[in-house]
């Protein structure tokens, strides 16, 4: 910041905070002095999330202290770590062949990401999302299972492919909700439970359909669901 920008961010904490005003003009010469030796490489805002108006207005919020020129440089030295630990560093067009060009154009593109000329460039994979060959993929197949493999193993596990049925037919799926009957949680095949006549448990048999009640609990949450909705 130059001279004056220092002059007018005084000013406008002196807005937020009457403690840091100098009425005396050797004293706010010597105040603009100290602010500029500290804050003359720090900018007066950028176009990707610094504002030193924004950094004084927090300081005034969080802290009962008045607000020192430090407080504003450590702000700004941790924007730029931030930005920093975000970027990746682009492939320079320069000729690998000659070094020192290489490298300019390294630092340069560094310095103007710390200091907010640019955006960080990070890696496309993580911010752009799987490229178009795997998101045909992913369309076709749906699930980490293809369709294929998922019919070749339904046989083998009938209670799942009957609940996949029914969702996709729009029925209620009875292991969504929890059996009244036999106590089982959702998510767990109902068991045949078989009881003596003083009620103690002799068989606990996992069975191949839910039981009826199950299905009723399991429509009335659907019906709740689409009223919901």
């Amino acid at each position: 910041m130059e001279r004056r920008e220092i002059a007018a961010v005084l000013a406008y904490i002196g807005r937020l905070d009457p403690r840091t005003i100098r009425t005396d003009r050797g004293e706010a010469r010597d105040q603009i002095d100290q602010w500029h030796e500290l804050l003359g490489d720090v900018p007066l805002a950028t176009d990707h999330g610094w504002d030193v108006r924004a950094a004084i207005r927090e300081h005034v919020l969080d802290s009962p202290y008045p607000i020192l020129p430090v407080d504003v440089a450590r702000r700004w030295r941790t924007y730029r770590r931030d930005r920093l630990a975000r970027h990746t560093d682009p492939t320079p067009a320069a000729d690998p062949d000659d070094p020192e060009t290489w490298r300019s154009e390294l630092l340069g593109t560094r310095h103007a990401v710390a200091t907010g000329t640019v955006a960080p460039m990070t890696h496309r994979q993580i911010t752009s999302g799987p490229g178009p060959e795997l998101e045909a993929r992913l369309a076709a197949i749906g699930s980490c299972i293809p369709p294929a493999v998922r019919a070749q193993l339904a046989p083998f596990r009938p209670t799942r492919a009957a609940r996949e049925a029914a969702v996709a037919e729009g029925r209620p799926d009875p292991l969504s909700v929890r059996c009244q009957w036999c106590l089982a949680d959702a998510g767990e095949s109902c068991r045949s439970r078989r009881v003596d006549l003083d009620d103690a448990a002799r068989g606990n048999a996992r069975r191949d359909k839910p039981h009826p009640t199950r299905y009723d609990l399991a429509a009335a949450a659907l019906t709740r669901q689409e009223i919901a909705a």
